[in-house]
């Protein structure tokens, strides 16, 4: 390829960059010294056969600063290991464990368990905020009371701390800063803070904070019960009611080592990139496509000699570099691979979404509802690749 196509693509490629470059100065950030959060303080963190992670989620979450009304509720979700052993022995009265039982039809576990934690708060005072955090989640100490801070700060009704991702070995380097450098590249982030649109959200559900109000006004998990990206849906659902939430960094707040390896990763994504990238395969295929063509065919015009697929390259790194340096993650070398992050990543699209046409996909053991059982309304904008 060369000519006018690889200018075309290549200008695509600066343009991405110049508008990740943008998104990363506007990006919300917590204060460096948050203020006491006078308010009291939820957090949801599901759990199934967890047993390695949560005791050190738990440390940390009971580590918090400027949070005098915390509550933290595990919600074991039919673990078969010893995770409710170890939440039992943590010897501390704001810690409650709560079983959450199978799911009813039509719910998937992740968000059943996170309306049952939700539920068990229901007492709470209507000023409460909601925080919704994973087990492999480490937050820091200020992380509760800086997110709540943004929340406040502007108005919003749920904010995605996108915490620092922690990557080992080449496939999670490749692979794990992919998805802010998505959102990045895609979302607007004023315009998406701002807008009632649904289609301009991206969320995080591995450390969300909302507020008591808008999480009911949404419907709670209850409206994205059967929903594989449960993080993204309920952002929509947020929007939806009138609400208004957005991810912010954080990098100085939280970390996360999502997966261990490449059959983790590769299983992980399996269960919901299909969703990420439109839902259906033609809108997957094309998203695919997309990325490929702005990402991957310019460096390959860069190495016949083309100037222009050399800027283009250039571009797709420096977007990459910045987005990772900006949410805490590794840029250098790594960034350099950008085109074999992308094909790499069209590999676990492809993967992704063969498995939801057979109906063959998994995770923690349950098989995932197969194409038709359950809505899909994945939607048409920026999401993210976790869950």
């Amino acid at each position: 390829m060369s000519g006018r196509p690889v200018r075309v693509l290549a200008g695509l490629s600066v343009a991405g960059a110049l508008h990740a470059v943008l998104n990363m100065v506007l990006l919300r950030r917590p204060p460096a010294d948050p203020p006491p959060v006078r308010r009291p303080v939820t957090v949801v963190v599901p759990v199934r056969d967890e047993e390695e992670q949560i005791g050190g989620c738990l440390d940390a979450l009971l580590d918090q600063r400027g949070v005098a009304d915390l509550r933290v509720v595990v919600v074991d979700d039919g673990s078969t290991d010893g995770t409710a052993g170890v939440v039992r022995s943590v010897a501390d009265p704001r810690v409650r464990l709560v079983p959450a039982g199978p799911p009813p039809p039509g719910w998937l576990g992740k968000p059943h368990a996170c309306a049952a934690g939700a539920a068990a708060t229901v007492a709470a005072a209507p000023d409460e905020v909601l925080a919704f955090v994973d087990a492999d989640v480490r937050l820091f100490p200020d992380a509760l009371a800086g997110a709540v801070a943004i929340l406040e700060r502007h108005g919003l009704d749920l904010v995605s701390p996108w915490p620092r991702p922690l990557a080992e070995g080449l496939a999670e380097r490749l692979v794990q800063p992919l998805a802010p450098w998505l959102w990045a590249t895609t979302l607007p982030l004023r315009v998406a803070e701002r807008s009632p649109r649904p289609s301009l959200a991206a969320a995080n559900g591995q450390f969300l904070v909302l507020t008591r109000d808008g999480y009911d006004r949404a419907g709670g998990h209850a409206a994205v019960r059967g929903e594989v990206l449960e993080d993204i849906a309920l952002l929509r659902a947020v929007k939806h009611s009138g609400g208004r939430g957005v991810p912010v960094d954080g990098s100085r707040l939280a970390a996360c080592r999502m997966y261990d390896g490449w059959p983790a990763l590769r299983d992980g994504y399996a269960k919901s990139l299909w969703a990420a990238v439109g839902g259906r395969p033609a809108a997957s295929a094309a998203a695919a496509a997309g990325l490929t063509a702005v990402w991957v065919l310019p460096a390959v015009a860069a190495l016949r000699g083309s100037r222009p697929g050399l800027i283009g390259y250039a571009a797709g790194v420096l977007g990459r570099a910045v987005v990772a340096s900006r949410t805490g993650g590794r840029w250098w070398p790594d960034a350099f691979a950008h085109p074999v992050s992308i094909l790499v990543f069209d590999v676990l699209v492809a993967r992704s979404v063969a498995g939801h046409r057979r109906g063959s996909l998994t995770w923690r053991g349950r098989r995932l509802s197969p194409a038709g059982d359950l809505p899909a309304r994945a939607g048409t904008g920026p999401a993210t690749m976790c869950g």
